[in-house]
């Protein structure tokens, strides 16, 4: 293999730009990104980039000028990859440009779901630098009121910066309870309260109907919701999930299905081809997480240069999200029966750790600002699970 193309200059992206490069690939190398800046850590978009607490968006960085050096990539940032030729390895990008190329990572990510209808000016999502820049923006003038549509993880760490900055905060969640698919309704009862002890309203139960707004910048005034009521809103925040990147692949041929289907290697039937990231369902489960994303790019690597799968992904499920000082952490495999049991702290302190079970055994962990005994028992769980590459 003489030519690779990484089409995302995102997290997955640079991490599998690295793994070919420690793994000997001394080729061509490529790297494809729509957006004009060098891969950056995302996870602070929400938290403190937008607070303040991080103001320099160099702080992001993943890579300093040294390891950008040292890859010896081509970037083309900026660029938009409109299709693939499968056939040919060949690049669609805008402008009518094409790459042709050996092998090609998928690592383009996932884009946020919208409302139906039009998004006027003050009404935000959450995804990329950009976007916490404008949001940002919006927040650092005089407190207004904010409205944070959904209230998953993403929604939960924006409504928590937002209190912070002195914002009146609502969240709005069509479900009866945020986070119960990720931590089950005991545990997630309990984390969805951080939100009444930081003076931020948790509207459940109800969906938005539409966005109202006014005045000669269309901006946006008010959240309309499906039982009625209206909630006044200089600023809303739109966090309803991310859908993967794949809509530049419907003429690929490759198997798309909520994104790019892989064996459990990362590697799709093309294997010269592989995806990695929130962009990749891998062996039939797609994780929009940190962990899972620098994971996959080691063993997607591996089977590129190799030609097949000769390693898999099989590492635990493990994320983290900090909410109103407090850093939630969880990892495992739990199913919706597995019953949850405190082992350390109290939930009324908001500090304990807590095992999921199942049949006598541990299937998952987490922990509300417990991080020392977390980690050991995330490593007795990873110990006792299957390891990260067979």
């Amino acid at each position: 293999m003489k030519s690779v193309a990484v089409i995302g200059a995102s997290l997955a992206g640079l991490y599998a730009a690295r793994a070919l490069r420690s793994q000997g690939f001394d080729g061509r190398l490529v790297i494809v990104g729509d957006e004009c800046h060098r891969p950056y850590d995302r996870p602070p978009l929400s938290k403190d980039f937008l607070t303040g607490a991080t103001a320099d968006q160099g702080q992001l960085a993943l890579a300093d000028a040294e390891e950008i050096a040292e890859l010896d990539a081509e970037w083309l940032l900026g660029t938009r990859a409109t299709g693939l030729d499968t056939g040919g390895r060949t690049v669609l990008l805008d402008g009518g440009r094409t790459l042709t190329t050996d092998g090609v990572v998928l690592a383009t990510g996932a884009t946020p779901r919208l409302l139906p209808g039009p998004v006027p000016a003050g009404a935000h999502t959450l995804r990329t630098l950009d976007d916490a820049q404008a949001l940002r923006a919006e927040l650092a003038s005089a407190p207004v009121r904010v409205v944070v549509i959904g209230g998953g993880f993403i929604g939960a760490e924006v409504a928590s910066s937002c209190a912070t900055l002195g914002h009146d905060v609502t969240v709005v969640e069509a479900a009866p309870l945020p986070l119960v698919p990720q931590l089950g309704n005991t545990m997630a009862e309990i984390c969805s309260a951080l939100h009444a002890d930081h003076g931020v309203t948790l509207l459940t139960g109800t969906g938005v109907a539409r966005l109202h707004s006014g005045g000669p910048e269309n901006h946006v005034t008010g959240v309309e919701l499906t039982d009625g009521r209206l909630l006044p809103a200089e600023v809303v925040v739109i966090g309803i999930g991310v859908r993967p990147r794949t809509a530049w692949l419907a003429d690929s041929g490759l198997p798309l299905d909520d994104g790019v289907l892989c064996d459990a290697g990362c590697v799709t039937p093309l294997p010269a081809i592989v995806a990695v990231g929130d962009v990749a369902r891998v062996n039939g489960a797609r994780a929009e997480h940190w962990t899972s994303a620098t994971e996959q790019a080691a063993v997607a690597a591996q089977n590129l240069l190799a030609g097949s799968t000769v390693a898999t992904h099989r590492s635990l499920p493990y994320f983290w999200s900090d909410q109103y000082g407090v850093r939630i952490q969880f990892a495992g495999r739990r199913l919706p029966t597995d019953t949850p049991r405190i082992v350390e702290g109290s939930p009324d302190d908001r500090s304990f750790l807590a095992c999921y079970e199942r049949d006598g055994r541990t299937t998952a962990v987490l922990a509300l600002n417990r991080p020392r005994p977390f980690m050991r028992l995330r490593r007795e769980l990873a110990r006792a699970t299957q390891p990260a590459t067979t």
